[in-house]
């Protein structure tokens, strides 16, 4: 008998309701199953890499016992990946990184027996608590902290492109709130987003209430970069603004998490007048429409009117009763930062000033080094030492 579904009864009342439920709870329970598989990897590579340190500081043991360990345990489970002497040293990296803030100030209670030993001005010592735990502790329970939450080769990256505490501790909250692959875990650290975002100059602080107004502001950053675009400098208002819309992926990124695209060149009548917003987006988060205006030149306060009256129409024309009031974010190729703040200091609406980058800039050092278009232009109308002396050879019978 053929099971196919053209074959099988007409299902009874309720039975798609069901369906759909079911579907939901077995996808929920995949997930909390990856996300238990995550939790025991990345536990046991805390606990190998304490391992490592500990028995490194107690008895001394050099670099080279990682690569007899990773031998050994390459034998032992030859059906595993991840015990390479490479993984290893991150491993030993990873509870370097991690040491007590997330793991131990949560597990020394459970020391049998004996003071924990402190530094000088009441800070704990890592590697001596290490020490301490490494025979009295049970397997340290990840699962209510932020760690277990990403998985291992995004703490690969985090060890790899960060140096301090504050900074993967940021990233690695980021990336969990807005579920980064790998990839723009990469890109969103090369971009230095933890020093762009909130470093727009706005007015939030006194047009939106809290906590409203801290998202909104994190939620802008200073500069943005568009140097996916691939365009220069010189580029014009309506370029660029075309270039956005047709990268538009790249864009959402670089504006971050929540913003939603409505469209360009979105038309309003006022009066009888039409008037085009550059571009009209929608935050999740925020419940609000966002108007973004381009300006190719330095800011000037009269920017802020026009973006204004189109902040009151959009109220007026699009936004529902219970959507929060419209945001305005004018991104200019400059700005002086001591203008924008008088500009926005008795403005009512809620309005934003940051900058754009369409190149990424080189670094100084390396932009003195380079040659200039006038000089490359000039060695390119410059005849080569080989032409001159081809030219030399067939003037001379003349000469």
């Amino acid at each position: 008998m053929s099971d196919s579904p053209a074959s099988l009864l007409q299902p009874p009342d309720g039975y798609a309701a069901w369906l759909a439920d079911l579907k939901r709870r077995i996808h929920a329970a995949q997930q909390r199953a990856t996300l238990a598989v995550n939790h025991e990897l990345v536990s046991l590579y805390w606990q190998i890499g304490r391992d490592i340190l500990a028995r490194q500081a107690a008895q001394g043991w050099g670099a080279k016992v990682i690569e007899r360990l990773a031998h050994d345990l390459r034998t032992a489970f030859p059906e595993m990946k991840g015990f390479s002497r490479t993984n290893l040293m991150y491993m030993r990296a990873f509870a370097e990184a991690w040491p007590d803030a997330v793991i131990v100030q949560q597990a020394a209670g459970q020391l049998e027996g004996g003071p924990i030993v402190h530094q000088a001005g009441g800070q704990i010592e890592p590697s001596v608590i290490v020490h301490q735990l490494v025979h009295k502790l049970a397997p340290v329970e990840f699962v209510h902290q932020l760690v277990d939450k990403l998985p291992w080769r995004h703490h690969c990256v985090l060890l790899d492109k960060l140096k301090t505490r504050e900074e993967r501790l940021w990233y690695l909250r980021k990336a969990i709130e807005h579920n980064w692959s790998r990839n723009v875990l990469v890109m969103q650290i090369e971009s230095r987003l933890h020093k762009r975002s909130g470093q727009a100059v706005t007015n939030f602080a006194h047009t939106l209430p809290a906590p409203a107004s801290d998202l909104a502001r994190e939620s802008i950053k200073d500069p943005y970069r568009f140097d996916f675009l691939g365009l220069t400098e010189e580029a014009q208002e309506r370029e660029i603004e075309q270039a956005l819309i047709k990268h538009v992926t790249d864009f959402l990124l670089e504006l971050g998490a929540g913003f939603a695209f409505v469209g360009r060149q979105v038309r309003l009548e006022v009066g009888g007048d039409e008037f085009f917003l550059d571009l009209l987006f929608y935050h999740l988060k925020l419940r609000c429409y966002v108007v973004i205006e381009l300006k190719a030149g330095d800011f000037q306060p009269e920017h802020l009117g026009k973006l204004g009256f189109y902040l009151t129409a959009v109220d007026a024309q699009l936004k529902h009763p219970a959507d929060s009031p419209t945001i305005g974010l004018l991104l200019c190729k400059s700005k002086n930062k001591v203008v924008a703040e008088y500009a926005l200091r008795d403005k009512t609406q809620p309005l934003g000033v940051a900058e754009y980058q369409l190149v990424e800039s080189l670094p100084p050092d390396l932009q003195t080094s380079l040659p200039t278009i006038e000089q490359i232009e000039r060695e390119l109308a410059a005849p080569s030492p080989a032409k001159k002396a081809a030219s030399h050879k067939t003037r001379a019978p003349h000469a």
